[in-house]
């Protein structure tokens, strides 16, 4: 399946994609806990990269990138943690969302780096 170029609505269906995920596992105390967690925290990586695109300055800009990609490093790790065999018929999509989130994580760095120079 090819992704979206346009990283606005990549980072809308991953925010989504994560959502369909979660709703689907089972219930338990710790699903429910990092369930939350993922949710909030890939939701904040597609409206903090609305947020820089609509920069007020560089600095703006700057201070926004740096967050949507604190965000993402935080979704890996919710979404590495659902990864057990309580939700080993859920491990295919975790995979694909661990992927994703990894790949965006480097087009975040990517988008940082060039701006320093």
């Amino acid at each position: 399946m090819s992704k979206p170029y346009n990283l606005e609505e990549r980072t809308f269906l991953f925010a989504k994609n994560v959502r369909d995920l979660v709703y689907k596992l089972q219930y338990s105390i710790a699903n429910n806990e990092d369930g939350k967690q993922v949710i909030r925290s890939s939701g904040s990586i597609a409206a903090n990269y609305i947020e820089a695109n609509e920069h007020l300055s560089g600095k703006d800009f700057d201070y926004r990138a740096k967050i949507y990609r604190k965000e993402v490093k935080e979704t890996v790790l919710w979404i590495h943690l659902l990864n057990t065999p309580f939700n080993i018929d859920h491990k295919k999509n975790i995979i694909e969302l661990a992927n994703e989130a990894e790949e965006l994580k480097k087009i975040f760095s990517a988008i940082i780096e060039k701006r320093k120079k």
